[in-house]
């Protein structure tokens, strides 16, 4: 698979004029040969693709990298070893970068290695790379899946009211580790009463009370692949207004799932959800997008295709996005229900089994 993948960057480089190509981002990295230590640099060229690291990950990158050679250096200034190969730093040779991910001190560094090459960016070459998944890829996403929903199943019996946002996230990570999750997906969300408004609440030391709305937005990592799931649910009986936000945000989200489907343009997810909420009078309220690719590179959770009125991105076969439409009122709370879907030719195939109907704890 590494090897395939190389490959496609290969053609991408001599589409874009390019005699090479270096990979600084660690994601991106593990994608195209598999390490997974911290500290690497891989850089491909028509002809060869090697790969940089230090004394630390001798054994592991042996053991990982794969398509590319693996280069054990002396110290851990990967980007200054690029010296020690002059092929690199020949006069009018053309090398990209991605501007994305290598900071400017980096940049400067690789400037003074290879002063006769040309640099350019070239995010463009890894743009799109890994928003289509293939078997393995979407089986690793639906154990991550599988993983973060038993674990949510474990934790709403301690959901109560004194209990503290964070013990609720503490426990549920370490659900997801015990079931196999190799790390949380990002840190996790949970948020509970006015603090339900808050899209990217992470959890802290506020005590849930009774009558609180409770927002999990969470995930579990398999393979290196990522779930991210939301659901809420209220502490006691919910009030009519409660009930009222609920379904009309699930009403969006059911909307934007039935808009899933291979060829659709991604903003018309965003436009399925997004009219339900505005036309009951909460346009303001939804200020995010509906939705993002799952999986690698670069940003396991944000990645592409791009769901939001913003979009210019066209849904293909195979990739894996989110629709997680929500109502967020200042002060008071807010609902997100998110769910991780695969395009297919017919619609999409909704990865999850959590009930979404208003739990009341």
């Amino acid at each position: 698979m590494s090897q395939q993948r190389i490959a496609a960057i290969r053609k991408r480089l001599e589409q874009e004029n390019l005699d090479g190509l270096v990979v600084t981002e660690l994601n991106q990295v593990r994608y195209l040969c598999g390490y997974t230590g911290s500290n690497g640099l891989l850089v491909i060229t028509p002809q060869r693709a090697i790969f940089l690291t230090d004394f630390r990950y001798a054994d592991q990158c042996h053991q990982e990298v794969k398509g590319a050679r693996p280069m054990v250096m002396p110290k851990g200034d990967l980007i200054g070893c690029l010296a020690q190969y002059p092929q690199y730093n020949r006069k009018n040779i053309t090398l990209g970068f991605t501007q994305g991910t290598l900071s400017v001190s980096g940049l400067e560094r690789l400037k003074k290695v290879v002063p006769a090459a040309i640099l350019v960016p070239a995010d463009s070459v890894l743009e799109e790379l890994g928003w289509v998944k293939d078997a393995g890829e979407i089986a690793c996403i639906t154990k991550a899946v599988q993983i973060a929903e038993t674990a949510l199943g474990r934790v709403l019996c301690l959901v109560k009211a004194g209990v503290r946002e964070r013990e609720v996230a503490a426990e549920l990570e370490y659900q997801m580790a015990m079931l196999g999750s190799e790390r949380p997906a990002f840190p996790t969300i949970i948020a509970s009463g006015y603090r339900s408004a808050m899209p990217h609440g992470d959890a802290s030391s506020k005590k849930i009370r009774k009558g609180d709305f409770v927002t999990f937005d969470f995930g579990a990592t398999v393979g290196g692949y990522v779930s991210d799931i939301t659901r809420t649910v209220v502490v006691g009986k919910a009030s009519a207004r409660q009930k009222k936000i609920y379904r009309l945000v699930l009403k969006a989200q059911l909307a934007g799932l039935h808009k899933v489907k291979a060829g659709v343009p991604a903003k018309a997810v965003d436009e399925a959800c997004r009219r339900i909420i505005t036309k009951a009078g909460y346009g303001k309220e939804f200020g995010h997008g509906t939705g993002h690719g799952i999986g690698f590179p670069r940003d396991p959770i944000h990645t592409g295709p791009h769901v939001s009125s913003m979009s210019t991105d066209v849904l293909k076969l195979h990739q894996v996005i989110t629709v997680e439409p929500g109502i967020y009122i200042s002060g008071w709370g807010g609902v997100r229900i998110e769910d991780d879907v695969v395009v297919t030719r017919t619609g999409g195939k909704v990865l999850n089994k959590s009930p979404k109907n208003l739990l009341e704890l």
